[in-house]
């Protein structure tokens, strides 16, 4: 059995999310980044940069999101989530893995300073409004992605979805989607697939967002 290691709510999500779309058999052992849990001697020889998610398959343990998504759609080709080399979708397809994670890094960004930061005065008005509008920014990008598809690849879901709708959990904590539309459809397909559902079932309680909303600060 493989065995996530798992924060709630971040990026491990997208593992956790995945085993459910491919159907398999996994444990979950959970972290907090506030706890120091994840600076440990043993999780650190696990993941060497201290992060979630890792995932330990049999003797192999693989860490960073987008590692793992593209290993286990490889490991894993029958269920048709990643396109091969050579097929029609392939390029868009890592274009899309990528893209994703520009926006998660932005969503980071965010978190350090509007969430994590020790003393809130330590928090700088001008990067957050940068960094926020960036975000807005690939949210447009998204819908121009999008465009008239259900999903990223032209050939149906995908990973790369998984990578991307993840994201989409956290964005609405820093940017309204009232006029994203496309966003919120797609958004919406996400959340009614039964892996998701399986996936927020098992994912556990988020310790990251004490409010609804961080406006930038000054608007």
């Amino acid at each position: 059995m493989m065995t996530l290691h798992h924060v709630p709510f971040s990026r491990s999500f997208r593992v956790l999310w995945l085993l459910e779309e491919l159907g398999l058999d996994y444990a979950v052992k959970r972290y907090s980044i506030r706890d120091g849990s994840m600076r440990d001697t043993a999780f650190l020889k696990v993941s060497p940069a201290g992060r979630v998610p890792a995932l330990e398959m049999g003797d192999r343990v693989l860490f960073e999101s987008g590692a793992i998504v593209q290993m286990l759609c490889e490991t894993y080709p029958d269920h048709g989530l990643a396109p091969a080399p050579g097929e029609r979708d392939r390029a868009r397809f890592l274009e899309c893995l990528g893209f994703a994670e520009t926006m998660g890094s932005l969503i980071e960004s965010l978190n350090l300073q509007q969430v994590f930061l020790h003393d809130p005065g330590d928090a700088s008005p001008v990067v957050i409004k940068i960094t926020t509008a960036r975000l807005a920014a690939t949210l447009k990008a998204l819908e121009r992605l999008l465009g008239d598809q259900p999903y990223l690849l032209k050939g149906g879901f995908s990973a790369a979805d998984v990578m991307m709708g993840f994201n989409l959990l956290a964005v609405p904590y820093y940017v309204k989607l009232d006029a994203f539309h496309v966003v919120q459809a797609y958004a919406a397909r996400i959340a009614a697939r039964p892996a998701y559902k399986a996936a927020l079932a098992r994912d556990g309680v988020q310790d990251f967002y004490d409010r609804d909303f961080y406006p930038v600060p000054g608007q």
